[in-house]
């Protein structure tokens, strides 16, 4: 008998508690996963919610019964399946994790061998369909379950992206939002006390704590800033960093306490790599991105664009053998983790940069902010995103553009340029601008674009 799953996405599992994911659905999808894959060995971990780790067993044995030794890594983030997936040499792995996602809901991310994403490109169609029709081909022995600790080598490796002799002493702000980061927050502190690291944490919301009591973990909605920010400016402190709930991305505050668009940092991680590695080649999303090719091309590198997403943004890496890869999103991919994000990796590098710069956070970008202003993004409720982004595209501007269309419509003024694109799961529309050295076209392009979206 066929039961639908609802709560499939293009790249993972996300939906309600009870009315779309529940443990026989975790189950379901678990054997399933184990199945498609073929795996003798699969990693499972979830995240600090209330459920995860109920539906974490249930994932866990439904691939038992499909013939599947698991490894349970316990209370993590998704990059540290990422890493055990790899470094246990496993078929795959799963996180059980809703990341930011509102507090009755739970999900579901999936890797192959090598880390490699599943989407429904990649197996996630395939596993929805068996999950659905259960003809279950697997009638062999169960599978097993043990534990595993992966936590010290993932920390180590972690740390082997920077030069601790380079750390200066610094304070840094750490907000975990009561999600998964605090245990490796914690250890990352414990090794670089071994090493004499002259790092001091300033922890806020560090405890996991699934009821989420200062909100959920969401540094992108500016009502949860500003606890990041207010104890920067009261500590002193010279970087706030805050994460959401799996910690696959982190949002960085400078000295001053004023929240960091993601888009600045791609730009200073991807100089800092092509500096340590001549001619290297970086990869973009085409939201914002004028900033980024100048600073990689000034360094002697290649800035590529891909389409926005992981899975694209990975598959490009792979490709190109790109050292780096950012998303104004604020998810960072690096070739040596298996080309996936890491929401550890990025602040460590940025800590050395100050530290062997010299300089603050905000004088590190003061320039560059100045030179590419941004709008941010912005998102638009429509009944027809089709339509309001055919009526952008048709409009006369007055002025000379070209247009690409490698994510929604990218138009490409001499001094301006904005990307529009649709969402895939709401109607919504998300609009970004962005200009060369001046903010007041901005302001002034988007009051003309605001009208004809809101026509």
């Amino acid at each position: 008998m066929t039961k639908p799953i609802s709560c499939f996405k293009a790249y993972d599992l996300r939906g309600q508690l009870d009315t779309e994911l529940n443990t026989d659905v975790a189950y379901r999808v678990g054997r399933a996963f184990g199945e498609v894959l073929q795996a003798k060995t699969v990693v499972v971990g979830g995240d600090a919610r209330a459920t995860s780790e109920e539906l974490k067993l249930a994932v866990a044995e439904g691939l038992m019964d499909a013939g599947v030794n698991v490894f349970d890594i316990g209370m993590v983030g998704t990059e540290e399946i990422y890493f055990a997936t790899s470094h246990l040499a496993c078929c795959g792995g799963i996180e059980v994790t809703a990341s930011h996602n509102p507090i009755d809901y739970n999900g579901m991310k999936f890797v192959r061998e090598g880390s490699k994403p599943i989407s429904v490109d990649s197996g996630l169609k395939d596993i929805q369909k068996i999950a659905e029709e259960q003809n279950w081909s697997y009638t062999g022995i169960k599978g097993s379950l043990s534990q595993k600790d992966i936590l010290s080598d993932y920390v180590a490796h972690l740390i082997g992206y920077i030069e601790p002799v380079n750390i200066k002493p610094l304070k840094l702000v750490v907000n975990s939002g009561n999600g998964a980061a605090g245990h490796v927050v914690d250890e990352i502190e414990s090794q670089f006390q071994k090493v004499k690291v002259p790092v001091e944490f300033i922890k806020i919301h560090h405890d996991a704590d699934a009821t989420f009591p200062n909100g959920i973990p969401n540094p992108l909605l500016p009502e949860n800033r500003s606890a990041t920010a207010d104890a920067v400016i009261k500590h002193g402190a010279d970087m706030g960093i805050a994460w959401d709930g799996d910690f696959d991305r982190c949002f960085l505050f400078d000295e001053k306490g004023s929240f960091v668009e993601g888009y600045y940092i791609v730009g200073l991680l991807a100089e800092a790599f092509i500096q340590k590695n001549a001619g290297a080649k970086v990869i973009y999303d085409p939201r914002v991105y004028w900033n980024t090719e100048d600073m990689a091309q000034a360094a002697g590198g290649q800035a590529i664009m891909s389409k926005c997403g992981h899975s694209f943004i990975k598959e490009k890496m792979r490709a190109e053998d790109a050292i780096y890869g950012g998303e104004m999103s604020a998810h960072h991919y690096f070739r040596d983790f298996f080309y996936c994000d890491s929401g550890m990796i990025p602040w460590l590098l940025i800590a050395e940069l100050l530290s062997v710069k010299g300089a603050p956070l905000s004088v590190l970008l003061a320039d560059r902010i100045a030179k590419f202003p941004s709008s941010g993004e912005i998102n638009y409720k429509v009944a027809d995103a089709d339509a309001v982004i055919k009526r952008i595209e048709c409009h006369d501007f007055g002025e000379d553009y070209t247009i690409n269309r490698i994510d929604g419509i990218d138009m490409i003024f001499k001094d301006w340029r904005l990307n529009l694109r649709k969402s895939n799961t709401e109607p919504v529309i998300r609009l970004n601008m962005e200009s060369r050295g001046n903010a007041d076209l901005i302001a002034e392009k988007l009051t003309t674009v605001e009208a004809l979206i809101k026509v």
